[in-house]
């Protein structure tokens, strides 16, 4: 059942206090165990890759994820309701910009509190508003024991070494995000947050798509689509693609976003 207006407007509201919005039980929990099915090989093969180097930290890896198959699908890439919460947000004809995931193995550790970009002005010594939104949603249940997001309200808009200062005093509340199969998180990239230990033996992937405005290209962070692929999505999934390259097949994507800490 679609959102109404009534509660979009909700959603947004909190989103913009916050700095994210939870959609409890919004995507198909059969979708979901599909490609957690999909993605298993996609992991032992990336972690056979990197040996002993992880890319996100230790026992901590980042997988992008093929633009084909399941992986393509527009009921999931294209949701209407989260696509209304996303314009309302960050303006009309979004940009998706990144199709990957977030995987704690057990023996990782938390991260380092961070953003996931630069302001847009560095020199202007104050924040914007919105421009590139992270919509999370897990392939398995979020629990304490395997590695739930930390992170902290309202702190998109604040300047980021007055926010850690107040982390290290304890003035400010830290948010374990605990989530189910289903759920859907919305949020704004520069929200201050980390990655936490995942202290089981299965693995906990989180799956993120990107939404940029309009305008914003981050050139490192891009969703590589195969030609079979583009040549059966519908017109509203090419046009959230638009700025992204076409190429000719179906192979790994390439991983050239590395630097994911700001």
């Amino acid at each position: 059942m679609r959102l109404t207006s009534s509660e979009l407007d909700a959603h947004v509201a909190a989103f913009n206090r916050d700095g994210m919005v939870m959609l409890r039980g919004h995507f198909s929990k059969d979708v979901l165990t599909a490609w957690r099915a999909a993605f298993e090989p996609l992991l032992q093969a990336h972690i056979a890759s990197e040996h002993d180097k992880p890319n996100r930290g230790t026992q901590r890896h980042y997988v992008t994820l093929p633009f084909a198959g399941l992986f393509a699908d527009p009921a999931i890439h294209a949701d209407p309701d989260v696509l209304a919460i996303v314009e309302r947000v960050a303006g009309t004809a979004p940009v998706l910009c990144q199709l990957a995931s977030d995987t704690p193995l057990r023996g990782s550790d938390y991260q380092p509190w961070h953003r996931d970009t630069p302001p847009l002005f560095e020199e202007w010594g104050r924040e914007t508003p919105s421009f590139q939104l992270a919509v999370n949603f897990p392939l398995c249940d979020v629990t304490p024991e395997n590695g739930p997001l930390e992170t902290t309200l309202g702190t998109h808009v604040l300047e980021k070494n007055r926010v850690l200062a107040q982390i290290d005093s304890a003035q400010t509340a830290i948010e374990s995000v605990a989530m189910q199969l289903g759920d859907v998180l919305i949020r704004d990239v520069r929200q201050i947050h980390r990655g936490t230990p995942n202290q089981t033996d299965q693995p906990r992937p989180m799956v993120v798509l990107g939404y940029s405005r309009r305008w914003l290209y981050r050139p490192e962070v891009h969703i590589r689509v195969p030609q079979a692929t583009w040549d059966t999505l519908p017109a509203q999934s090419r046009q959230l693609l638009r700025f992204n390259p076409i190429v000719s097949d179906n192979g790994a994507p390439l991983d050239n976003y590395r630097q994911f800490a700001y």
